[in-house]
């Protein structure tokens, strides 16, 4: 499985969507830009996305009305290290009110993974970033156990968060 992502205007990815109904799509927009998510085991309708392979999938995206992606730049050598941890991640996410669905993705072309959270709302995270569930996920954060003090990272990671694009916009 792969998911595409790719950016622009939300009249422009609106009209991208409405012409590929059979494909499973979702639009979202933040305040600087429009995303379009393409999952799929083919190909994609993009002309030039980013390319991601799907590590770990639950849910499903077209679900979601709140998007979070964190953006974690890691080297070459520390790939492994990287993915060996969310193959083990506690998977408690999954039981938290408003949780929709969670892709990791391996990116194709950068170095940059996502690890992508579909909600019901923003409030619906903030609520399971302020939770025990939360706590113990990231317990390790910080710590000499946990990977974010390894040497793995060549940047700092960084958050982007996106909302469905209601038909009226």
């Amino acid at each position: 499985m792969k998911l595409y992502i790719t950016y622009g205007t939300v009249d422009y990815l609106a009209k991208l969507e409405k012409s590929h109904t059979g494909e499973t799509l979702l639009l979202m927009a933040n305040q600087d830009t429009g995303v379009l998510f393409h999952e799929s085991n083919g190909e994609t309708i993009f002309k030039e996305p980013k390319t991601y392979e799907v590590l770990d999938s639950t849910g499903n995206i077209k679900n979601g009305s709140f998007a979070v992606l964190n953006n974690i730049p890691v080297s070459d050598e520390g790939r492994p290290l990287f993915e060996k941890r969310f193959s083990e991640r506690a998977r408690m996410i999954e039981n938290e009110p408003g949780f929709s669905a969670i892709r990791v993705l391996r990116p194709k072309s950068s170095d940059t993974y996502i690890i992508l959270t579909l909600w019901e709302s923003e409030k619906h995270f903030k609520d399971w970033q302020n939770s025990k569930a939360y706590e113990h996920a990231h317990k390790k954060r910080g710590s000499e156990e946990g990977i974010d003090r390894k040497s793995i990272f060549p940047r700092p990671s960084y958050v982007t968060t996106y909302s469905i694009v209601k038909n009226d916009e």
